[in-house]
């Protein structure tokens, strides 16, 4: 599953490496929880990519009454193109959510133990998402994605059997290409290389989801008071944000 994950790159290395038009400011997230907005790219009928903000948790357009159904923040990727909730979304509203890591949690007896896990070169992570604009009965409507799991790799399987679907650059255009029939993009839907991914385990912050600072990826068991702050370019620090500009509330 995929039930936290951070946001930590530049808006314009993020921007760079998803191709969308948009230039838009976002500070760095490093505890993103469902529920809460995430930044999400999507593809026009023309073609072009673009940045969206949508509420973490799909709502299926025929929903009559959301608070009923259980909280979909993650979809199965094996049964997306069958299942009810999801099967339109699979055939027609694709999209990617980029991550900078995402965390797991060991479980050691009664210890939970979180750890974060992101691509050994340092790049951005493209999770496959579906999303849906949900309709309230007062007219008032939201976007809302899920992301796409499958089983573990290697890597992972020792904390979780199931982790986020990861879309390679190169398939990101199949993936997100919805004007063609048939569900080929679902083909993409499959374990990580087990050597694109490192883990390592991190401060009991994560397991506070209001705490969305630095803190939270530090070394397990290290003391920590103050976050940590993002590097800028050429080395210097930048500092952290906390739940401000687009992503300062939740939907």
């Amino acid at each position: 599953m995929c039930g936290r994950f951070a946001l930590t790159l530049f808006p314009e290395e993020v921007q760079s490496q998803c191709g969308y038009e948009e230039q838009v400011e976002f500070p760095p997230r490093y505890n993103i929880a469902p529920t809460q907005p995430v930044a999400v790219v999507t593809v026009d009928a023309a073609g072009r990519r673009h940045f969206s903000l949508m509420r973490w948790g799909f709502v299926p357009a025929w929903t009559k009454d959301p608070a009923a159904i259980p909280l979909l923040f993650n979809a199965r990727g094996e049964t997306i193109g069958e299942k009810a909730a999801f099967r339109a979304a699979a055939r027609h509203r694709r999209c990617l959510v980029p991550a900078s890591a995402f965390y797991e949690w060991r479980r050691d007896g009664a210890k939970r133990t979180p750890f974060m896990i992101e691509r050994a070169d340092g790049r951005l992570m493209l999770f496959a998402g579906i999303w849906e604009t949900y309709a309230s009965p007062n007219g008032s409507e939201i976007d809302t994605v899920a992301i796409v799991t499958t089983d573990a790799n290697g890597t992972l399987a020792a904390l979780h059997p199931r982790m986020p679907a990861i879309i390679a650059p190169d398939d990101a255009e199949l993936w997100l290409d919805c004007t063609q029939p048939g569900l080929a993009a679902l083909g993409l839907v499959r374990p990580a290389p087990d050597d694109l991914l490192t883990m390592r385990p991190v401060s009991q912050n994560l397991n506070d989801a209001r705490r969305d600072d630095g803190t939270v990826q530090s070394p397990a068991g290290e003391a920590v008071s103050t976050p940590a702050c993002r590097p800028e370019k050429g080395g210097r620090k930048r500092p952290p944000n906390v739940q401000l500009s687009l992503f300062d509330e939740d939907v």
